[in-house]
């Protein structure tokens, strides 16, 4: 695996600055909570992936090619790992009725916490790996185990109120279940209550956290450096929600793609596991190769197999 990356602690500093006026200007942009179009959402996505891209280069610049390449590896696989989480999300939007116009806030704070999911769970998992060397073994089945599900169980219908979060959450918040704009608590009769706008975001929050243990064990398979894992999994993640509002009305078209997603998985538990073994690690730019590959033929596949369905329309 890559070893560690030397960075200042201004440069931590500068990130986080950074990711939080990005955030920060796509919520005052979005501040009137208007139906976001293809074409909107299309920009966004360019500029996210442009900001993505253009991270790498700085990489590339200030510390070689091993490294950008090893930052692009991790934020190409979470990138298509993010494609289930947009199909997960239009499942949860579609089961609660929620209205396109209030997506967009669910799907904001919804990233927020799928930020810090994710950096409470690289300092973990990177410590965990750095010290104790059976971790690798851990993380490598759990990774399998999980692209077994996606391959097989992927269309096992989802009943997001029966989520155990979302019940608890239930059975200690009182809720309305009802929309009341955006807001995510009301007051009725002097008292706090929770919107189901609030139960949406639960959800939502919910079904991350579970994808933020798949996603950032697949990038710690490449390396067990904290900022490139953190920097390659915050790049793919801001994009989250363009990426929902391209994806939402194509989602049908891309069948056969979680098979691809769970090559991957089983891909990042192998290399994973021979980390730890006389193999060592698999070289960065087989990686990338058979990310790419794996994406492509999965995306071609889907496409053509759903070509005379669609061309029906």
């Amino acid at each position: 695996m890559t070893s560690a990356v030397t960075v200042p602690v201004w440069g931590w500093v500068a990130l986080t600055v950074a990711i939080a006026a990005m955030l920060a200007l796509d919520l005052f942009l979005h501040r009137d909570n208007h139906v976001i179009g293809f074409r909107e959402a299309a920009v966004w996505s360019a500029v996210w992936v442009g900001a993505g891209l253009g991270f790498g280069a700085l990489l590339w610049w200030i510390y070689g090619g091993e490294v950008a390449s090893t930052y692009y590896a991790g934020y190409l696989i979470e990138k298509a790992l993010s494609v289930d989480n947009v199909f997960v999300f239009a499942l949860i939007f579609t089961y609660f009725a929620v209205p396109d116009r209030y997506q967009h806030k669910v799907l904001f704070w919804g990233v927020v916490g799928a930020l810090l999911f994710r950096l409470v769970f690289i300092f973990v998992g990177a410590e965990l790996l750095r010290t104790f060397f059976w971790t690798a073994y851990v993380f490598g089945v759990f990774l399998i185990y999980t692209a077994y599900k996606m391959a097989f169980q992927h269309d096992k219908e989802m009943q997001p109120d029966k989520n155990l979060l979302v019940r608890l959450i239930r059975r200690v918040v009182p809720i309305d279940a009802q929309y009341h704009g955006d807001r995510l608590f009301i007051r009725i009769g002097g008292k706090r209550v929770a919107t189901l706008l609030f139960v949406v975001l639960v959800a939502v929050e919910a079904t991350d956290l579970i994808f933020a243990i798949d996603s950032v064990a697949a990038v710690l398979a490449i390396t067990t450096s904290t900022f490139i894992v953190w920097t390659a999994n915050a790049f793919a993640v801001l994009g989250l929600r363009s990426l929902y509002f391209c994806l939402s009305g194509l989602l049908r078209r891309f069948r056969h793609l979680h098979y691809g997603l769970a090559v991957l998985l089983a891909f990042a538990g192998v290399k994973l596991i021979l980390s730890e073994t006389p193999v060592g690690k698999l070289p960065i730019p087989l990686t990338m190769s058979v990310i790419v590959v794996t994406l492509t033929v999965s995306i071609v596949w889907s496409l053509v197999a759903t070509r005379e369905v669609h061309d029906a329309r």
